[in-house]
């Protein structure tokens, strides 16, 4: 019989029942809703997504760090991560190359290779975070704004070591390989990642001025034949997914609202499909530094109707105005929905709204990370980009039975050098010194720092005179939040100077998080003499220095960069010292900072302590603590992360003659970003390797080049000026005119250029016909020899030039390849030049265009008349 149910009792029943059902009903539902059919296209389930949308809801996914929405089941997605050469912003990771010196290697197929390696390692540790229970957050997501394909116009622009050179060919070649390796297969049902094109376009520098710069000279065969190729290769024959607007104006118009970029030529002229997100805070620029719109709506409603889909801000969107815009008649709904479609397309080509389960690339497992065939990749990489300029007297390679040999200088020792910037942190890191003392036998390799990258004098540290409460050194407090406040984390008493960092998971200290907390460095410091001292350091982070309650610096940006900081004390006068610090978006912390007095440096004492030992290696050039995007550093020579000139600097060219005028065989290994005037170091030095930033097996490749158990085919992928006098005043200025090989032939070092321990000697070239027409197709063939005792790799490079075309270009790369030979061997080396290998602007018909007529095919090993042959064609 059945049991009674009270009225209170049987309504919670029929409530739960109803429930249950409903409950049951939404999740049928959902199941059913076409954007969650992965059977059906992108395309189609974006279209079904939109529909059920607010307007709020819509403007929210063009974010870049889009919220979830619930009642759709959206998650969370960021849009910004890294990848330029490697994973970047995460520890742990495999850590290759620069750029810059991957494009020394002229290898192609090997950066395809490895930004696979890259692709795989990003979506390993995707994946491993989301299933502990992490975040799609920024630095960790599916869609990567890499590669950077500006042409490096100029070398004082210090974001010149993330491009892949000055010439528009390799940057094509190099950047469509980083797109295939990072995409992953194009017939695949889900994008591997999204990758990137940026900056679009006509930008490199100067860093100082990118947020309000206009650029109205531009002539249009400099944009059609230099600053376009790359991004339309990118678009055309890549597919890539992704396309970055860049800050500064183009003919009046921000890039990130230029009809004419984005519209005309970008999506008519070559079809692009996807989407375009803009450079972080390029869109309130327009409000705030271009001056092209007043309100945050107007600014929004342009950027949208340009046709720029997703806005990256630090903070404040300017997108969350655009239902204001729609209000006001700026923009209408149907606009925002067409960039919408674009946004939401692209995350279902990921997979990523999709079950694990069904998308293979989620499988990925996190043994990649770092794995050995990814440590060989960087090794082999960073070997290839070594590019030995001058070798006197066949100095190298050095000789393992090598009683004694110094190494020193600033960038010896140095690991975060050799990460370079946008970089991962590494497992482990091989310096330069650590390579050389692992082909020498323990005791047999002296080192010395030497010299600073650019001060003069070094820092006599006063850190052990500092006192809190009578205990030496500061009192550091912590908090787990970013406002110093409420209860501690842990109070601790520092007695070295700081240097401290998140990367690789170290807390500042025991019981402090990685992320969003906060510190203050509390000392006093009672003078010894009437002097300038000197604070040294800087922060990743928001940082300030006071003292006596006045700051000295205060920095909020979302990076910094070690400077000096001069303070005028009194004898016997006590200084209360404070440095107050707070852990900044999602960017690892860091804080380093030292502080006494300065002195001159002694060359003689170096020199004493080098008797006896006859071949000095000095490890120098530059560091990305002085090259860099938008930098605050306060060094001469040196602005906003720019160079304002390009020769070495001073005191590392004094340590260079000083060890000359001793007798010293100098090996300067020069590691840089970028090209550096090496006039004076040519004849202070016997021997000259280029480095570049190598990576975490930056170290082990420079040693293997120095003992020869690597020769050295690197060349070079950008003009190495001999002054800086050789440069145009006029920073600004994106005439080529000048400038790159292109139109300049007096350099130091042309492009393409680069010694080997063997001779190779290019014989008489053969083409396959007198003539082309279109359609058609011409191969080059060109035997190549080893004459030498040694197997080596060699790079045959083709450049082409029109023969009457007075106002073009001297030459142009067309083709290269590389070849390898055994010593006494000989091959020949067989390239192809389709038709449109002779396609230049047309001044008449104002496009590119294959123009008929005579045109000069070179053949050679560099870019220099000299080492060129010549060829005649005839083109119909």
């Amino acid at each position: 019989m059945m049991k009674k149910i009270p009225g209170s009792l049987l309504y919670r029943y029929l409530c739960v029942f109803i429930a249950i059902n409903l409950l049951c009903c939404n999740a049928s539902f959902s199941q059913e809703l076409p954007f969650r059919n992965a059977a059906l296209t992108s395309e189609a389930r974006a279209k079904d997504l939109i529909s059920r949308m607010t307007l709020q809801e819509k403007v929210l996914l063009m974010q870049d760090q889009s919220p979830a929405i619930p009642r759709l089941g959206i998650k969370k997605f960021n849009w910004w991560s890294e990848a330029l050469h490697g994973l970047a912003n995460n520890n742990g990771v495999t850590v290759f190359p620069e750029p810059i010196g991957m494009a020394a290697s002229f290898n192609d197929s090997l950066v395809q290779i490895i930004f696979d390696a890259v692709s795989d390692e990003t979506r390993a540790r995707y994946h491993e975070t989301i299933r502990n229970g992490g975040e799609n957050k920024r630095f960790l997501s599916l869609s990567v704004w890499t590669p950077n394909v500006n042409i490096f116009r100029d070398p004082r622009w210090g974001r010149g070591q993330e491009t892949y050179g000055e010439d528009p060919y390799l940057t094509t070649r190099m950047g469509v390989s980083v797109v295939k390796g990072l995409q992953g297969p194009p017939n695949a049902k889900y994008r591997k990642l999204l990758a990137c094109a940026k900056h679009y376009a006509v930008h490199s520098g100067p860093e100082w001025s990118r947020h309000e710069l206009n650029l109205n000279a531009v002539k249009p065969r400099d944009l059609w034949e230099t600053y376009l190729p790359a991004f339309k290769a990118l678009v055309q024959d890549a597919d890539v997914r992704q396309v970055m607007c860049a800050y500064q104006r183009l003919d009046d118009e921000p890039c990130c609202a230029n009809n004419r970029l984005l519209q005309n030529i970008l999506r008519e002229q070559w079809g692009f499909k996807h989407l375009v997100v803009s450079d972080c805070g390029a869109i309130t620029d327009f409000y705030t530094s271009h001056k092209v719109s007043s309100t945050p709506s107007h600014a929004a409603a342009k950027g949208v109707l340009a046709g720029t889909d997703v806005e990256c801000v630090w903070e404040g969107y300017a997108y969350a105005n655009l239902p204001d815009a729609v209000k006001k008649g700026l923009i209408n709904e149907k606009k925002i929905d067409e960039s919408l479609l674009r946004v939401l397309i692209g995350r279902f080509e990921l997979g990523e709204m999709d079950p694990d389960g069904i998308v293979p690339w989620a499988a990925t497992p996190a043994s990649v990370i770092n794995s050995k065939k990814h440590q060989q990749l960087a090794l082999d990489m960073a070997r290839q980009s070594m590019t030995l300029l001058q070798n006197n007297n066949n100095l190298l390679p050095l000789s393992r039975s090598a009683k004694k040999i110094a190494v020193i200088g600033p960038n010896a020792d140095n690991e975060p050098m050799l990460w370079g910037n946008y970089n991962g942190t590494p497992v482990s890191t091989v310096t330069i010194l650590k390579g050389i003392q692992s082909k020498l036998k323990p005791g047999n390799v002296f080192y010395n720092k030497a010299t600073d990258l650019v001060e003069n004098k070094v820092t006599e540290t006063y850190f052990s005179k500092l006192l809190h409460e009578g205990k030496k050194g500061f009192k550091a407090t912590y908090w787990n939040n970013k406002e110093r406040s409420g209860q501690p984390a842990i109070t601790v008493q520092v007695t070295e100077p700081l240097k401290l960092t998140t990367a690789g998971q170290h807390e500042f200290a025991s019981g402090v998080k990685l992320e969003g907390f906060s510190a203050l460095y509390e000392a006093e410091f009672t003078a010894p003499e009437t002097e300038e001292v000197v604070f040294k350091g800087g922060a990743t982070g928001e940082f300030e220095l006071l003292v006596n309650g006045q700051s000295l610096v205060k920095y909020t940006n979302w990076r910094t960069v070690p400077a000096r900081f001069p303070y005028k004390v009194e004898r016997g006068k006590t200084y209360k010292i404070e440095i107050r610090f707070a852990q900044s978006n999602n960017w690892q912390a860091n804080l380093e900072i030292d502080f006494g007095k300065e002195n001159p440096i002694d060359f003689g004492l170096l020199i004493d302590q080098l008797k006896g030992i006859d071949v000095v290696v000095y490890a120098g050039g530059l560091s990305t603590l002085l090259e860099g995007e938008e930098m605050p550093v306060s060094f001469p020579g040196f602005k906003g992360g720019d160079r304002t000139d390009i020769e070495l600097p001073e005191v590392q060219r004094n340590c260079l003659k000083a060890l000359k005028a001793a007798g010293k065989k100098v090996i300067f290994v020069n590691c840089s970003g970028s090209a550096i005037a090496l006039t004076p170091e040519t004849e202070s030095c016997d021997a000259i390797l280029q480095a570049w930033y190598g990576g975490q097996s930056g170290g082990q490749a420079v040693a293997d080049v120095l003992f020869g158990d690597h020769n050295p085919s690197g060349k070079l992928p950008v003009t190495f000026y001999r002054n800086t006098k050789q440069l145009p005043d006029n920073f600004e200025d994106y005439s080529l005119k000048g400038k790159t090989y292109r139109f300049m032939n007096d350099a130091l070092f042309p492009f393409g250029y680069g010694l080997s321990y063997t001779r190779f000697a290019i014989g008489e070239g053969r083409l396959s016909s007198s003539f082309i027409k279109q359609n058609d197709q011409l191969t080059l063939t060109v035997p190549v020899s080893n004459n030498g005792k040694r197997a080596g790799t060699e790079v045959l490079q083709v450049y082409i030039r029109r023969t009457n075309d007075t106002e073009g270009p001297l030459k142009t790369m067309r083709a290269f390849k590389k070849i390898e030979l055994m010593a006494g061997k000989s091959a020949n080396a067989v390239l192809s030049l389709p038709y449109n290998s002779f396609e230049f602007y047309g001044e008449q018909q104002l496009e590119m265009k294959v123009i008929p007529g005579q045109y000069e095919i070179l053949y050679g090993t560099s870019s220099a008349d000299k080492d060129l042959r010549k060829l005649t064609v005839s083109v119909q």
